[in-house]
This record gives C-alpha cells, sequence and structure tokens, in this order.
C-alpha cells in the first residue's frame, strides 16, 4: 500500500480488525520513511459494476458516490453511522447479487429509496426529491400523501 503522506510502497500492517459488521477489514498503517500512519479498508467486491445511466452513457459504479449521496440525505437524522454503513453495504451487496454487471441508475435509485424508507422516512423524502427530481413544492405535497395511509373512515 502507498503512504499518502510521501509515496513510499512500502507500508507496514501495524493492527487489523472487522469494521462495518464484518463487511471490511480496518487496516492501521505505518510508513517506516516518513513515520506516518494512516488507515485503510479492504472490502469483497464480488464484480465490477457499470452504472448505465438514463441517457445510455455508462460509468464504473462509485461505491463513494452512493455513500456521498445517502448521507447528504441524512444529514442531522438521528441515525447512527454504523447504521448507514450497513445499509450501503447491504445495497452494494444487493447490486451486485443481481447477476448482471450491468445496472441501471433507475434500479439504484428504487433499491435505496426501499432501503431508505425503512430506515427514516425524511431522508427517504430528501433522496426522492432529488432522484425523482421535484420540480415545485406540490411535488412533494403529491409524494408524501403516497406516503400517508388513508384516513379511517367514521361510522356514523
Amino acid at each position: 500500500m502507498r503512504c499518502p503522506f510521501c509515496g513510499n510502497t512500502d507500508t507496514q500492517v501495524k493492527d487489523s480488525r472487522p469494521a462495518e459488521d464484518h463487511v471490511a477489514i480496518r487496516r492501521r498503517r505505518f510508513c517506516p520513511a516518513c513515520s506516518g500512519r494512516f488507515t485503510t479498508y479492504e472490502r469483497v467486491q464480488l464484480r465490477d459494476l457499470v452504472v448505465v445511466k438514463k441517457n445510455g452513457k455508462r460509468e464504473d459504479f462509485d461505491r463513494d458516490k452512493l455513500d456521498r449521496s445517502i448521507r447528504i440525505s441524512m444529514q442531522k437524522r438521528p441515525i447512527e453511522p454504523e447504521r448507514v454503513d450497513q445499509m450501503i453495504s447491504g445495497i452494494v451487496r444487493r447490486l451486485e447479487s443481481l447477476g448482471d454487471s450491468d445496472v441501471d441508475s433507475d434500479k439504484i435509485g428504487e433499491i435505496v429509496m426501499d432501503a431508505l424508507a425503512r430506515i427514516d422516512t425524511v431522508a427517504y423524502v430528501r433522496f426522492a426529491s432529488v432522484y425523482k427530481n421535484f420540480q415545485a413544492a406540490d411535488d412533494f405535497e403529491d409524494f408524501v400523501h403516497e406516503l400517508r395511509p388513508p384516513a379511517p373512515k367514521e361510522d356514523k
């Protein structure tokens, strides 16, 4: 592993432990050249995923991009970071297990929305507002109205 401080390729692992609910391995590393310390994470990758955008453009799947968009929707929400990490790992595993290396961006959005709906409805609505490209307050109102169960009818 290359040292991020000096570029030395001969770094040493000082400590390894499971991370993200045993989905990744966290390694503390030391660079003997500059005495720098840094952390790396290793994750199992079942297959290289390619995202097929709505316009037909293709790009490599970026877990960090998924992570950023989900965390933006969860800003200032009372959700533990470990739970978010578990959710993201679950989404990636689900995408990798679809059986195809090409995944439509719509499919990714639906899987993320499904996961968010189970954790936090505010984050779910925030993500949906970007994913579904809300243009006006009425779009929010219509979407939230679909979330609420119909009011029970009163018998007279």
